[in-house]
């Protein structure tokens, strides 16, 4: 299965195909990057960070540790030798002022940024964003991702 061309869907019905392609994707993230996470609770987002991130400990020979979702408090940091990973996850969020004193839009080569919920921002105008679009398709029983650079 090769990483997505520019504007194209992929499968990732499955576990294995969410996972495979998690490991395709860290090979084109080196650093300094935003990557937004579109799509409807539960249709994969989490679970594609969990195996982003993991794939990221285990190029960097470090054990896998548990990803969960930041719901509750926004964001979960994690250290993967010089690279930093911030997974926000802004589902609470009640108005998008809320998100001004978040620091989310840190610029630094050493760190990679994930957001679930990035339409509850108030303002990714001038922010170079990686968009992950998450649907489901056929009455829920599939899903896909859409990659736009």
């Amino acid at each position: 299965m090769p990483i997505a061309i520019k504007d194209s869907k992929i499968d990732i019905t499955s576990e294995k195909l969410t996972k495979e392609l998690a490991k395709k994707f860290t090979k084109y993230i080196k650093g300094g990057e935003f990557i937004f996470l579109y799509g409807e609770m539960g249709v994969g987002k989490t679970t594609f960070v969990k195996y982003f991130i993991n794939e990221f400990q285990k190029l960097n020979n470090l054990p896998k540790t548990e990803i969960t979702s930041p719901t509750f408090s926004l964001l979960n940091e994690y250290q993967v030798k010089d690279i930093r990973i911030k997974h926000y996850d802004l589902f609470r969020i009640n108005k998008k002022e809320d998100t001004n004193s978040l620091d989310i839009f840190e610029k630094d080569n050493k760190l990679i940024t994930l957001i679930e919920w990035p339409q509850l921002i108030a303002d990714t105008q001038d922010v170079k964003s990686i968009d992950l679009t998450f649907s489901y398709l056929n009455d829920l029983n599939d899903r896909s991702i859409e990659i736009k650079v």
